[in-house]
């Protein structure tokens, strides 16, 4: 899934930043869980089934890992192509757990 076409489904998908701590910390999406990707596994409990899961990491790589290891798992998931680097370039706004405005690292 492309940054673009997430805006507009955003409110049906559950987003699963799979990110480390410190990416977290600086700028992340709105509303998005954290689970970073070493931890995935042992915490597949916390993922909801009930609806699509999309997967974000920085560029998309970590995540596409994380969505095809959901989807192994029998957990509908889609990657967001680009990650939190082409969601702030289309203009998407990034947050830190304070709240303020975030940014990539």
């Amino acid at each position: 899934m492309k940054a673009e076409q997430l805006g507009a489904v955003r409110d049906q998908r559950h987003l699963l930043d799979v990110r480390e701590d410190e990416e977290w910390v600086a700028g992340h999406i709105a509303g998005s869980q954290h689970i970073p990707l070493g931890q995935l596994e042992a915490r597949l409990d916390e993922v909801p089934r009930d609806r699509t899961v999309v997967t974000v990491c920085r560029s998309g790589h970590r995540s596409g890992i994380a969505a095809k290891g959901l989807a192994a798992r029998g957990i509908t998931a889609e990657n967001l192509e680009g990650g939190v680097i082409d969601w702030a370039r289309v203009g998407q706004p990034l947050i830190t757990p304070a709240g303020d405005r975030g940014r990539v690292l």
